[in-house]
Formats: C-alpha cells, structure tokens, sequence
C-alpha cells in the first residue's frame, strides 16, 4: 500500500509479521482461530508479468505448522508500477495475476482454498481515486467512480482464473459496511446521504452479483461470499468534500448492526462474513461483546452469517500519523530493537467467553478438519440467548 507521502508502504515488514509469521499463526492456533486473512503482494511478485512467489514460501510453511486455513488477500490497496488502473491491460494483468498466486498457492495448502480478488473496492476507489491517498492518487468524483468499476471488471476477471485453476475456490468479497446520514441542520444533503448509503455502498457488491453492469460478467457465483466490514466509524453524518464525520456512540441515528446486516441478506441472499471488526484501546472486549450480540440476533433472523474476522491479529499502524492503532488481539511493544507481541488480555477473555458459549474450541489440535464447525451450535446458541438487535451497540 502506499503513504500520504506517495511512497510504498509495506505494513508486514512494519509489524514484524515478516519475521514473525510462525509466531503470529501459532498464536492464533493457541486461540482456537482456525482461519486468517493473510495478503501476496501484487507489486512484490509480478514483475511485468513475471512471478516469483517463493517470498510467500515462509507464510505457507507458518499456516501449514499451524494448520491455519488462509484467505488469499490478492491486491490489498496496491499494484505494479507500470500498471494503470484506468487502462484495459490492468484487467487481463490482474486475471494473469490471480491465476498464477492460485496456481503456485493451491497445492500448497490444504483446503478449502479461499481468495479475496480485490480488497475493499468501494473503499479503494475512496481513497484512491476521490481522496487522493493511494495511488493513482486522483481527487474526483469522476475518478473515483471510474476506479470502481475498473476494480470490478479486473475482479470478476481475477474469480474466473482462479476458478480455472480450482473451480472449487470460495471468493469473498470485502466491503466496509456503512450507513451515512444527513447534518441535523441540512436536511437538503437527506438524499445524497441515501444515496451513499443505499446505492454507493452496494455498487460493486452489485456488479460483482451480476445486477449492475452485467457485460462485465458478474453472477451470485462470482460474489460468492460476502465480506461486511463493521467499525464505529461505519455510520457517518454526510460531508460534501473528503471523509464523512463518524457519529458519536449516543446518537440517535445511528441503527443496530444487525439491521444493517439483514439489508445486505435480503439484497444477495449470499453466505457472509463480517470481514473485518475491532474495537480500540480497552473497548476491544466490549466491541467484540456488541458485535456478537448483534451477529446472533442476525443469525436468529434467519441470515447466513458464518463467521467473524477480528482485525487485526497484531496491531497495525495509523496510516496517516504511523502511531499503533491498539486494535488488534495482540498489542506490539518495542523490546531488544523488535516487536513483542503482548495479548490484550480483556480482548482474548471475551473471545474465550463466547467461544464457550457456542460450543468451540479454545485451541487447534493436530487436524481441526476431524472437528468442523457445526454451524447450528451457533444457530442454537443464537435461539437460546434470544438476542435482540440494540440501536446502542457501539
């Protein structure tokens, strides 16, 4: 990914996780975390359509010792130099891409093999194409609009090779899910508010579903899972120029997360995940507390939601300040000129604490394949609890 300063940032070597990768899979073992989203950096490995993947070989032999099931993260905010997202040749490029990290990836891992083509496209062409903090650093409505439905084709592209490669490949599909309201004092913004949360929020999901711009090649097979991402930020008041306002934890506008999780149900009726979620600081336990509440009120509406991405595993830094965010699972304090990383003790005990709720393991064994998860645990806890959604969850 790129920095303000308009100079590649690698986020892996940041935190450590280069050098620590057996660690930080042993750890999610240790946790009863069975799968991660782990990323293969486009830039690093194509070299004008040429690959060399064996800088992968040290997370595959990490995953494999800790028999952790990855989520291949295939472009993470980042492509090759020579490469213009606006011209036709990223979309073939990406596709050769995809087919080459599944090729070498694939028979390496054990299965189920999961991918996510594109991280993150509505939020990508934001920041990269209206916002100017990514490449290709544009600063326009227009631009942005244009960089979405260029990650779309490349993406639908990408599903298609690596299903060549493995038809059997899962693909989900990340997206922040967000709700944005109109300012009190400006009811005239009501509908371009609506329509960012109605219409942009759902626009790539949309074409890559197949019900937008259907030339493009997109079905219900090729969105496949769903990937909604919840953080508090997530329900903003509008702003006509640069990043909404996030709405303050007592807000009355602000609407219960289950709702917002049955919108998207009822608009794909896909399987879903919530992709990423985090609290920060010390209201990392009571994030996750919130969030499941309302995962299992969800689940007791009848909606497919099988699983929870805590993000991070390890912290990360603030893109724009560099300082450690404080929310991941694991913090990471300076010690002897390396990063320790020191679990976040409240975090770890409420994971514990639902993990026995719904009848999971706390730690993997030799082959967590011999114990899949059985999804109506989940489904008979959410019953049991008789959870409701809270309009107050954050």
């Amino acid at each position: 990914m790129w920095g303000k300063e308009r100079v590649r940032r690698n986020l892996v070597a940041e935190t450590g996780h280069d050098r620590h990768a057996g660690e930080d899979y042993a750890r999610l073992a240790g946790l009863g975390i069975a799968v991660a989203r782990e990323g293969i950096p486009w830039p690093m490995v194509d070299k004008g359509g040429r690959y060399d993947f064996s800088g992968l070989d040290p997370y595959i032999a990490a995953l494999n010792a800790a028999k952790v099931i990855p989520v291949w993260d295939l472009c993470h905010y980042g492509y090759p130099d020579d490469l213009d997202p606006y011209a036709d040749a990223f979309v073939d490029r990406f596709a050769a891409y995809c087919r080459a990290a599944a090729e070498y990836v694939v028979p390496k891992v054990r299965g189920p093999h999961f991918f996510t083509p594109i991280n993150e496209i509505t939020f990508f062409s934001f920041c990269a194409g209206e916002w100017g903090w990514a490449a290709p650093y544009r600063c326009t409505r227009d631009d942005r609009m244009r960089l979405r439905l260029a990650l779309c084709r490349a993406a639908i592209a990408g599903v298609k090779a690596i299903r060549e490669v493995d038809p059997d490949a899962r693909m989900v599909h990340v997206d922040p899910l967000v709700r944005v309201v109109a300012p009190r004092d400006r009811p005239d913004q009501a509908e371009a508010a609506r329509r960012e949360t109605e219409v942009d929020t759902f626009l790539a999901w949309d074409i890559l579903y197949g019900r937008e711009h259907p030339e493009f090649g997109g079905a219900p097979e090729v969105l496949d899972i769903v990937g909604a991402n919840s953080y508090s930020f997530g329900q903003m008041e509008y702003r006509e120029h640069g990043p909404h306002a996030p709405l303050a934890p007592d807000d009355d506008r602000i609407a219960p997360l289950c709702d917002m999780l049955e919108t998207v149900w009822q608009r794909y009726r896909r399987p879903m995940i919530i992709g990423e979620t985090s609290g920060l600081g010390r209201g990392r336990a009571s994030w996750l507390h919130d969030v499941m509440c309302e995962s299992l009120a969800a689940v007791r509406r009848g909606i497919d939601l099988q699983g929870i991405c805590l993000f991070p595993g390890i912290d990360m830094p603030d893109w724009h300040t560099g300082e450690w965010v404080h929310n991941g699972i694991h913090d990471l304090v300076p010690q002897d000129g390396d990063l320790e990383r020191v679990p976040d003790q409240a975090y770890v005990d409420e994971l514990r604490r639902w993990q026995k709720e719904l009848n999971r393991v706390t730690a993997l064994d030799e082959d967590p394949f011999s114990d899949p998860v059985e999804l109506q645990d989940v489904v008979d806890a959410a019953l049991r609890l008789d959870m409701k959604p809270d309009k107050n969850w954050c």
